[in-house]
């Protein structure tokens, strides 16, 4: 019998709790310079999200170096050390499997801007009712008269 949650769109339970340990172990990893590879050691790398597959066998990690400078770079020395970083994983973590890591660039960051952006606009702003001059509004750019 298939679990209800686990049937919908979402990620399951199990899939959240797991990409959180690979997370926060990847994260301290990375922090503490426990790869001997200068390209990850000179470089703030922060991992905001870690996606699992629903079998748990892949680790989508979503990546940013701290400021995002030069992101390609960070994503290529985390390929090329992808296998000592699921060896490290596995050290650390007590799973039946330790997942195969594939490194992706977090661009949440930048589409939450954007859609900061698009609601800040003139047109959206009126159609949300923001347009109409409240005083609690800290947004409200309109001149009061």
């Amino acid at each position: 019998m298939k679990n209800k949650a686990s049937s919908g769109g979402g990620p399951s339970q199990r899939q959240l709790r797991v990409g959180e340990l690979v997370r926060h172990a990847l994260s301290d990893i990375l922090s503490r310079g426990d790869l001997p590879d200068p390209a990850l050691t000179r470089v703030v790398i922060t991992v905001p999200e870690v996606r699992m597959s629903p079998d748990l066998k892949i680790a989508t990690c979503y990546v940013m170096p701290l400021g995002g400078k030069d992101p390609k770079a960070a994503i290529d020395a985390l390929a090329t050390n992808a296998k000592p970083l699921r060896g490290e994983i596995g050290r650390r973590l007590a799973l039946k499997s330790i997942p195969e890591l594939r490194f992706r660039i977090d661009t949440s960051f930048e589409e939450g801007s954007r859609i900061d952006a698009l609601l800040r606009l003139p047109q959206v702003r009126r159609d949300l009712g923001g347009a109409d001059g409240d005083p609690n509004d800290p947004n409200d750019q309109e001149d009061a008269v």
